[in-house]
């Protein structure tokens, strides 16, 4: 079967990648084929494309999406001909159609749409272990979360608010800290203007948070370290501005014995059983109205290149969707 994708023969720049031509084979024992209908788009993508994250070369890129299934490959037998589908992270999501190992594909339920499920596999599965397994959050528990404007934090805030949490969100500008008000945060500290650690304090009465959720890295390093409480937990799953620097142990002890972790998904789910479960508590949520998941942005696979500038530069909000 003749498809597109897109791949990079060297990492860079978003112009390093290129939409080819390619012949797809029939799947191969445990896969499933999938003619996708909606790719999602992940800061991850960033990582691997940019090289911070070394990849084999050439390489395909994009690590999730939905669609339904055209083939099974021998010895599957979750799966039938016209299943509705999605996975993640799995490389080689920005194509048309692929072959999915089927350990790693979750059937979409009823009242789910591709273009959501798409949108909210990884960021929801993501949040489900941050909030849930990494540290659990707790009904009346101060939490902060940044970048609560994109994908993962609209989510973040929404979940955390069912869960009783008290969510303060920081994001960018007055027009993001209003957005997000309604999107299950209690209170939104705008980096640009304010100074996120002393706003905490004063949200909180001068306790600081029990939890840190910080997906920026070397930028809001000591903003987050200044927020929490003693006992409190720094979970650093991500690092848009560079990786947060070395944490000596000195450090944790004298900002009042706090943890300092950095979990990745990819642990999480793991094992099928896991990814499973998580990902029906994401479409659970989303089917009961708890989740609203917010495509903010589609564009065609085409404009791939303009999709990673408008994600690197920041100008997204909400999840983007890629249209095969």
């Amino acid at each position: 079967m003749k498809i597109k994708r897109v791949m990079m023969h060297s990492q860079g720049g978003p112009e390093v990648m290129q939409l080819e031509d390619a012949e797809l084979a029939l799947p191969a024992i445990g896969e499933v084929q999938v003619e996708q209908t909606a790719i999602g788009l992940n800061f991850m993508d960033v990582y691997q494309r940019s090289g911070t994250y070394k990849m084999a070369l050439p390489s395909p890129l994009g690590l999730e999406a939905a669609g339904h299934v055209l083939a099974v490959g021998a010895g599957v037998t979750d799966f039938e001909i016209g299943d509705r589908v999605a996975y993640g992270p799995v490389l080689g999501a920005y194509a048309t159609h692929r072959n999915v190992p089927a350990a790693r594909l979750v059937k979409i339920p009823d009242g789910v749409s591709d273009e959501t499920a798409a949108a909210a596999l990884m960021k929801g599965t993501t949040v489900e272990y941050l909030l849930n397994r990494t540290h659990r959050v707790s009904p009346g528990e101060d939490v902060l979360f940044w970048a609560a404007s994109g994908g993962v934090g609209q989510l973040a805030g929404q979940w955390g608010a069912h869960m009783g949490a008290r969510m303060i969100g920081v994001t960018s500008g007055a027009e993001n800290c209003a957005a997000i008000l309604k999107l299950g945060y209690s209170d939104a500290i705008d980096r640009k203007s304010e100074d996120v650690a002393a706003r905490v304090l004063e949200l909180t009465g001068g306790k600081g948070v029990s939890v840190v959720y910080d997906s920026i890295g070397a930028a809001s390093f000591d903003a987050s370290i200044g927020s929490l409480a003693t006992y409190g937990l720094f979970v650093s799953f991500g690092a848009t501005t560079g990786e947060a620097p070395p944490v000596p142990p000195s450090l944790l002890q004298h900002k009042g014995s706090l943890f300092f972790t950095r979990p990745t998904l990819a642990d999480y789910i793991k094992k099928r059983e896991d990814l499973v479960h998580a990902a029906n508590e994401v479409f659970r949520l989303v089917q009961e109205g708890v989740l609203s998941v917010n495509i903010n942005q589609r564009m065609p696979l085409s404009d791939i290149v303009e999709a990673h500038r408008m994600l690197e530069a920041g100008s997204t909000t909400g999840s983007t969707i890629l249209v095969p």
